[in-house]
């Protein structure tokens, strides 16, 4: 098929751009201000300048060209030709991503009406009623529109629901029902003409005209559309992230450019919803003059002892100086080579197990406690060059390493690195920089299993070789539990693309007991259900032994002076900060 030009001097300003969320997503290309429109099949990809990626952005199936065009003119002034959106579809019809085989309007996509309205048979009639979510405003339908309305989804063309309609309805619909059904809509104002006739709006008004009181976004932060088909809004100054919906981002695009009213007005949102996004995008300071708010002081709690990080330095211009030289190692043949050594010394250990474990114990009563500082020292070890795995995989990657620091959980310490900009990669990429780490302590185990085979029996280095295998087996185990928030719990979330699994995972009972919504997909609810109370018993037994351990030892010990202690913080505790 030749796809024939669209024609601008067609009066079709009104009609609604297409949806294509559906098979296509758009990413911005690192590292470029251009921007990506790939294939959710994986047929291919297509690459754009920043103002197309800007209209592209507005294909959803809800706004027509005449309101895409002015957005796009008020964003970057007159450097936007007056067929620039007409242009782009063109162009998107020549490359095969979208489909024409005439100019008729028949071939336009019907808008979405179910994020606003509600269809319902009225009692003892044939006729239908709209009903707006938000609001009062009830309109009737005859049945036969009824049924054309229940089509309005954002999916399919006037085209498309005409033929439906004569379907269903043979010889009682003329052959402009669809069309004259949308004017019917337009004119009733439950959609919006935006006509050159009609007054600026807030959309349209010059940049330096900004609406009073109307928050806008600071110019640093980005918009990265997540191929598991979300939004994340990156904040690459003061480091935080939004994960936010399709309906989210379109709200907050017009943040600065309309006020506050007229947003409600257009979206069909209540004054308190839009209240909760400006306070979400406050905290993580997202908007023009605001800066991330100082956590609270509360008042001490002796479970902070068992988890706190202590940021030390920024290694992101260090790891940006170092890894052009080591990308080799995230190729496809270095790989391959890394499986099969691990699957080598692998075999090796299941044969050799019982002799290391005869070694260990040999060692143990030959050296006791004098181990004690070399196995730490060599802990240490493998935690730092697990952090770096973490740190250079998501640096591979383009992502920013922002600070890396030491962690103390349950009395042990270690480090922590924090690699929040994985979550902005696909999902493939962000389980590898999840499971850099594991892999390299996994490959240090494979290294001193080998060196601990070559070399001879008695000597330090045969020794040394020994507690470096055991602690990078060891550091494994503790780093592999998916109850506590080490590696493995992240490469849980990371594997089942479930952010913040904990918390939505106890939210979730918590929602079914209070009888609400459980707000979660069906897909992840089966994964929810089971990790509550895994994490609950694990909570039990591991602070309930460590409790009564404690608690055993400050009574035997110390009994008056333990309780007049917890008797004290208890009252401290308890009391309330201010008597009002």
């Amino acid at each position: 098929m030749n796809p024939q030009p669209l024609n601008p001097q067609h009066h079709y300003d009104h009609w609604i751009c297409p949806n294509l969320g559906t098979y296509w997503q758009l990413a911005k290309v690192r590292d470029s201000d251009r921007v990506v429109l790939k294939s959710r099949q994986g047929e291919g990809q297509f690459t754009f300048s920043p103002m197309e990626g800007f209209v592209l952005q507005h294909f959803t199936g809800k706004l027509p060209i005449a309101q895409i065009q002015r957005r796009c003119h008020q964003q970057f002034g007159d450097s936007v030709s007056p067929s620039f959106v007409w242009e782009l579809l063109q162009k998107l019809i020549e490359l095969g991503i979208l489909a024409a085989e005439d100019e008729t309007a028949m071939d336009w996509i019907c808008p979405d009406l179910t994020p606003y309205w509600t269809l319902s048979p009225l009692p003892d009639s044939d006729q239908i009623l709209l009903k707006a979510i938000e609001g009062n405003l009830r309109v009737i339908f005859s049945a036969v529109e009824g049924y054309a309305l229940n089509y309005f989804t954002g999916k399919y063309t006037v085209f498309e629901i005409q033929t439906r309609c004569e379907q269903q309805f043979p010889g009682e619909i003329s052959a402009d029902f669809i069309p004259d059904l949308l004017q019917k809509l337009i004119d009733l104002q439950i959609l919006a003409r935006d006509d050159s006739e009609q007054e600026p709006s807030d959309a349209e008004k010059p940049a330096g005209d900004r609406p009073p009181n109307s928050p806008c976004l600071k110019a640093s932060v980005q918009w990265i559309n997540h191929p598991d088909g979300y939004w994340i809004l990156r904040n690459p100054e003061d480091f935080t992230f939004l994960q936010l919906s399709d309906s989210d981002k379109v709200i907050i695009d017009q943040l600065g450019r309309r006020s506050p009213s007229s947003i409600i007005a257009e979206f069909c949102i209540t004054p308190q919803e839009l209240k909760n996004l400006l306070r979400l995008l406050t905290t993580s300071a997202m908007l023009e003059g605001t800066t991330l708010p100082t956590p609270p002081r509360g008042k001490f709690n002796p479970m902070q002892l068992l988890y706190f990080r202590i940021p030390l330095f920024n290694p992101d211009p260090w790891l940006t100086r170092h890894i052009d030289g080591i990308r080799w190692i995230w190729t496809k043949p270095f790989a391959v080579i890394l499986f099969l050594s691990l699957c080598a010394s692998a075999v090796l250990g299941i044969r050799q197990r019982e002799i290391i474990f005869y070694t260990g114990q040999k060692l143990m009563e030959a050296n006791g406690p004098a181990l004690i500082i070399p196995f730490a020292l060599l802990s240490m070890l493998v935690v730092a060059l697990h952090e770096l795995g973490h740190a250079f995989t998501l640096k591979n990657f383009g992502g920013v390493v922002p600070n890396m620091g030491l962690l103390l959980m349950m009395f042990m310490p270690a480090a922590y690195t924090n690699t929040t900009d994985s979550y902005c990669l696909p999902r493939f990429k962000r389980v590898l920089v999840v499971g850099a780490g594991l892999l390299v302590q996994f490959a240090i185990w494979a290294g001193a299993l080998w060196f601990w085979n070559w070399t001879q029996a008695g000597s330090w280095l045969h020794t040394a070789s020994y507690l470096l295998m055991v602690a990078a087996l060891v550091t494994v185990a503790i780093n592999f539990n998916p109850m506590a928030k080490f590696d493995g719990y992240y490469l849980a979330v990371a594997l089942t693309g479930i952010n913040n699994l904990r918390t939505r995972s106890f939210a979730l009972y918590g929602n079914f007991l209070r009888g609400k919504p459980l707000r979660e997909k069906a897909g992840d609810i089966l994964i929810l259900t089971i990790y509550a109370p895994l994490s609950l018993a694990y909570i039990y037994f591991v602070f309930g032994f460590l409790f009564a351990k404690i608690a055993d030892w400050s009574l035997t010990n110390i009994p008056t002076t333990a309780i007049l202690l917890l008797i004290v913080w208890l009252i401290y505790f308890l009391y309330p900060n201010n008597r009002h």
